[in-house]
């Protein structure tokens, strides 16, 4: 059967289409000579610099009162007056109740009586015992009757020394019906009202005053740092004050800077064997009275300085898949080079470098998505404005 004529038309319609694909496809697979190629990835960086950079250790604590006293009565009695306003501030002696005097002041005098007795008694002794030394002389008493005028006179003289005694007692009794602050601070509330019956050194306190200026700050620090610091200032990696002495500031709970700083004063000898810590204590100047005991604060210790030393933003640090820590270095020829590095700690918000980096060296800050090891970059400095402290002093 011989085709048709719009069989033969179907059949040169179909090679046409299939030499302009073939054409298209050669066209497409043979590039220009000078086709341009894609510019190298442009990424920022830092600069690694040395310098002097403080090592900071940020504890939680509480303050504590510099002194605290527990007052109570120290005879039997019931309270006539209370003689201070809750909250203000006391002195060293000064009255703070005063106790029922009745029955000491009559037993001040009771002992009083009996001194004056016992000193008339002793006027009588004593001339008796000179009369009898005398008359001795002469034999005109026996050995016995001197012997026993001077027993007599030993005897008045005692009793004084025991009427003396219970006369300084009685007035100490009526002194402490005037229960007196032992340190001067801020009193708090009163316990008990006038009318309430008071026992002599009660296990409840009448009320408490409180010394807050100085204020103590007592936080945790764990073992290890500790081993950490003594290790690292025996090395000379870490400098302190001339007296060994490292300085704390402090922040409110809501991140308020307190603005008087303070100075670490006593580390504990032992280790707390539940924690792993040691307990450490600062003192701050409180002259405002605005720390007051039992407020939660966070206590940054400045353990020193380690100079020259190198540190990189924390973003610049990447870890492989068994924690090894290492950086995107830019060389000199702007290709990527990755570096392992050694680091123990942050400064803020930096990684501190102990090995791996030299100064002068770029480390890329953005762009490790875009870019593998050896790649071409076009590298630009991060703007110093945008970075962090970089390890500065923040106080």
């Amino acid at each position: 059967m011989l085709p048709t004529r719009k069989t033969i038309a179907v059949t040169m319609m179909c090679a046409l289409g299939a030499t302009t694909l073939l054409v298209g496809c050669g066209e497409k697979a043979q590039a220009p000579a000078g086709a341009r190629q894609m510019p190298p990835t442009q990424v920022t960086f830092v600069t690694v610099k040395a310098e002097d950079l403080p090592i900071n250790t940020v504890l939680s604590g509480r303050t504590n009162a510099y002194y605290e006293a527990e007052v109570r009565p120290q005879v039997n009695g019931i309270i006539e007056k209370r003689l201070f306003k809750e909250g203000a501030e006391v002195k060293t002696g000064q009255p703070l109740y005063l106790i029922n005097q009745a029955s000491y002041k009559a037993a001040l005098n009771s002992a009083e009586a009996s001194l004056a007795q016992a000193r008339a008694t002793l006027v009588k002794a004593k001339a008796d015992a000179r009369r009898s030394t005398e008359l001795l002389k002469v034999k005109a008493v026996s050995q016995q009757a001197d012997d026993a005028a001077q027993a007599a006179l030993k005897a008045a003289y005692a009793a004084v020394k025991a009427g003396e005694a219970a006369v300084s007692n009685a007035k100490i009794n009526l002194e402490y019906t005037n229960v007196r602050s032992p340190i001067s601070g801020r009193i708090g509330r009163s316990e008990y009202t006038e009318g309430a019956l008071m026992t002599a050194y009660q296990a409840q306190p009448l009320t408490r005053v409180q010394q807050l200026d100085p204020i103590y700050v007592d936080v945790t620090q764990t073992a290890d740092d500790m081993l950490r610091i003594q290790r690292e200032l025996a090395a000379g990696n870490l400098k302190t004050d001339e007296a060994g002495n490292a300085r704390v500031v402090l922040e409110y709970s809501d991140g308020t800077p307190y603005e008087h700083e303070g100075k670490l004063t006593f580390a504990d000898v032992s280790v707390n064997e539940t924690t792993g810590s040691v307990n450490l204590r600062a003192i701050f100047p409180n002259p405002d009275r605005t720390l007051l005991p039992g407020l939660y604060v966070r206590a940054t210790l400045i353990e020193g300085v380690r100079p020259n030393a190198i540190s990189v933003p924390m973003q610049s640090l990447m870890r492989d898949t068994r924690g090894n820590p290492y950086v995107f270095v830019i060389t000199a020829d702007n290709k990527v080079e990755r570096r392992t590095v050694k680091t123990t700690r942050t400064v803020g918000t930096n990684w501190l470098i102990d090995d791996g980096l030299k100064v002068g060296e770029r480390v890329m800050l953005e762009g490790f998505q875009r870019v593998r090891p050896g790649a071409d970059v076009s590298p630009v400095e991060a703007d110093p404005a945008v970075l962090n402290a970089n390890g500065k002093p923040l106080f």
